[in-house]
């Protein structure tokens, strides 16, 4: 068996190991306990959108080139904003399906139509701005902008997000998403996009986390009574010499 002071030494590494990397082990379990008992779909918040937006039938619409004929197209979307046919070309062009007048960005009120055609229709509107620029950590973040934001009267802190520059409904956040995306940040360890899982910091705790098991196991080994039993061998007791009378 080890020496008492290697055995030492393996036990007040594993004590602050565990104390160093002990809180990002809680939150890689209180985190997982939070994925695994939610529903992904109402993370996504699609309880408070129409299970089918509604689609209106166009006609009369002319190709892009014909209203453009200095179009070069690469790709082409149909986008229905406020009733009216659009195209959104290339993925930076939008225009007037039928008279080919460019739109640089919808307004307001266009906003909230395509936000109304997605969203359940008992949500009240509280309130919209426009946003021009988002922070690392915005939930928002890495997304086209400008963008239309519509916030509704909801105990949930519900947003829609509507793009300025393209007429699309991009996507809807709320208080359990938000809790979503924190508790992600804290199980991947990203603190600055949330999605990578090969940076620095995840592979060295994940190592330290590596090293305290082992260590925790390596002291049980070294100071469970049972391993010392098999481990040692029993000292053979010292036969005595008979004692010889001389009669």
């Amino acid at each position: 068996m080890v020496k008492r002071k290697t055995a030492m030494n393996i036990r007040k590494a594993h004590r602050y190991l565990g104390i160093f990397i002990g809180i990002q082990f809680i939150m890689w379990t209180v985190s997982g306990l939070y994925f695994s008992w939610t529903d992904i779909d109402e993370i996504h918040g699609d309880h408070f959108k129409k299970e089918e937006p509604e689609h209106s039938a166009f006609s009369n619409l002319k190709s892009p080139t014909e209203l453009d004929p200095s179009l070069e197209i690469v790709t082409v979307e149909l986008q229905e904003i406020s009733g009216s046919p659009y195209y959104y070309v290339n993925k930076e062009i939008l225009m007037d399906a039928r008279s080919g007048e460019r739109i640089s960005e919808i307004t307001e009120q266009q906003a909230l139509d395509v936000a109304s055609r997605y969203m359940k229709d008992d949500l009240k509107v509280s309130g919209i701005e426009r946003i021009t620029e988002t922070g690392k950590h915005h939930e928002y973040r890495e997304r086209l902008l400008p963008a239309w934001v519509i916030s509704y009267d909801t105990d949930e802190h519900l947003k829609a997000y509507v793009g300025a520059l393209t007429g699309n409904f991009n996507t809807v956040r709320h208080r359990d998403w938000r809790w979503f995306d924190f508790l992600w940040m804290t199980h991947t360890m990203d603190y600055e996009g949330r999605d990578d899982f090969n940076n620095m910091l995840l592979r060295a705790f994940s190592l330290l986390g590596l090293i305290t098991v082992l260590s925790g196991f390596l002291l049980w080994y070294i100071s469970s009574p049972t391993v010392r039993k098999v481990v040692q061998p029993k000292k053979k007791k010292k036969r005595k010499n008979p004692v010889i009378r001389n009669n």
